[in-house]
């Protein structure tokens, strides 16, 4: 694993390095853009937003773009070096400010309370601890700060739920970055605590075979006014 500079002194290690996942991510990613309707899925997923915006697990910064112009500052959280160096090539075509750093989803580098609305787009699945994530999205919110989302996981039938917990139990996350396909996001997401709004379902591709990895939800939460 290698190592990232401190700044004054003692390097720190990358918080992920899936160097192998990563170029092949960076590649499909872009494909899907059109393929899979993923450009449409961040139009909705970003629209609407305003102020400062904190995105957890930026990847190669392919929603940088679509970010609308009444947001103030983007502080895009990336731990994979190969995915952050990319993300930090994109921000400097983006239309609003966007700030690429290193940190983990569980110990975000960000000021409590800092930030009016968070995005979390394919990230719940691959997270080392989905409940710390979720508590530090909450801490770095202010009260009543909205929580954008985008993740895959559970779905379809007994087969298929079967199917993703044996993918998930042996390959999968070894070839997928440490994702899961089984994870459960909108319930995650309400066992921390925030306030679900409108939320749907999601199919990728929408036309087509469903695969294990097929089975999505976009929406809004919202952390309660009195946390």
């Amino acid at each position: 694993m290698r190592l990232l500079s401190a700044g004054a002194g003692t390097p720190v290690r990358d918080p992920v390095h899936h160097p192998l996942f990563a170029r092949f991510y960076a590649r499909c990613s872009v494909t899907a853009e059109t393929g899979l309707g993923m450009a449409a899925i961040r139009e909705r997923l970003l629209s609407g937003l305003s102020g400062r915006v904190i995105e957890i697990g930026a990847g190669n910064g392919l929603n940088f773009a679509r970010y609308p112009g009444s947001v103030a500052e983007v502080v895009a959280i990336e731990p994979e070096r190969t995915l952050r160096r990319l993300a930090a090539e994109a921000a400097v075509r983006a239309d609003v400010p966007v700030d690429v750093v290193p940190g983990a989803a569980e110990a975000l580098p960000v000021k409590s309370e800092a930030f009016d609305a968070a995005v979390l787009s394919l990230v719940l699945c691959s997270v080392r601890d989905v409940r710390r994530t979720l508590a530090e999205v909450r801490r770095v919110l202010r009260p009543g700060g909205e929580l954008r989302f985008f993740e895959h996981g559970v779905g379809g039938g007994p087969a298929m739920r079967l199917t993703q917990r044996a993918l998930d139990r042996t390959v999968w996350p070894l070839l997928s970055g440490n994702c899961h396909l089984s994870r459960d996001p909108v319930a995650e997401l309400r066992a921390a605590g925030f306030e679900l709004g409108p939320y749907r379902r999601v199919f990728l591709p929408e036309n087509g075979p469903r695969l294990p990895s097929s089975y999505c939800a976009l929406g809004v939460a919202r952390k309660p006014p009195e946390s």
